[in-house]
């Protein structure tokens, strides 16, 4: 097996007194799409957002694509190495944070020009390219107050994909969403899963941690309490509280 391109080492968080994540220790190898479910509060999104460093992790390790970074570093150094990881960590979040001033073209060059330092010329083929990878290519000179929400969470998938990252994190990418509309964003999800796209989705989507994932992680209370195949984890659960929250999303509850 080849080095995992994401190592969570005795990842803690706090917040105030809070222990909001317990010790999380994971693994994630290149290619590979990981679906994270857990009940609201569970420590999901937090654990991403240690992840991508918009939380200061409070203890362990964050190992991504090569480079290690400790909790609690100070100073340029470790400034340097949030930077270089967050250049190939792209994210979506369930809000889709795009400039409402903006057309969608300029939306997803802007990262690579302001960050990279990408030429207008570059950027604007790189955007476009991935513009018409999630379908939105049609929509390019539009303005986000002029798109559902689907599409522009098709969008802020081209954005975070147009700084080529090697790494995609999904935070509820469909949450926000009206129902009709879920489906055009996980259609999206699935063709990046099928180029080989390395893939940490915290989603309550079932279904489709059924059909793409190759593993899938259970949180409870800020802790990992259970992994495996999805067949094995949606089918057999091993622990009571996993069992309990897929009894929650069959009655439709979060």
């Amino acid at each position: 097996m080849s080095a995992p391109i994401i190592k969570l080492t005795n990842l803690k968080k706090y917040f105030g007194r809070l222990e909001v994540l317990k010790g999380i220790d994971l693994e994630v190898q290149p290619r590979e799409v990981v679906c994270v479910i857990g009940r609201s509060g569970s420590g999901k999104s937090t654990m991403l957002r240690c992840i991508n460093f918009l939380e200061e992790p409070s203890e362990g390790t964050i190992e991504i694509h090569g480079l290690v970074i400790p909790a609690g570093g100070k100073g340029k150094e470790h400034q340097q190495l949030v930077h270089e990881a967050r250049l190939v960590t792209g994210m979506v979040f369930q809000e889709f944070n795009l400039f409402p001033h903006m057309s969608i073209l300029e939306n997803v060059m802007e990262a690579p020009i302001i960050v990279k330092g990408m030429d207008h010329a570059k950027a604007k083929e790189i955007a476009e390219m991935n513009l018409a990878r999630v379908g939105m290519l049609f929509k390019k000179d539009e303005y986000p107050l002029r798109i559902s929400g689907g599409q522009k969470q098709r969008v802020a998938i081209a954005r975070a994909l147009a700084m080529e990252p090697k790494v995609m994190l999904f935070d509820e990418p469909t949450s926000a969403l009206d129902p009709e509309l879920i489906g055009e964003v996980l259609e999206v999800m699935k063709g990046l899963a099928k180029e080989g796209t390395t893939m940490l989705v915290v989603t309550h989507e079932m279904e489709f941690a059924r059909e793409v994932a190759d593993r899938i992680v259970v949180m409870n209370e800020g802790e990992l309490i259970e992994q495996g195949k999805p067949e094995d984890i949606l089918n057999h659960p091993q622990h009571e509280q996993t069992q309990a929250l897929l009894d929650r999303y069959r009655t439709g509850k979060k």
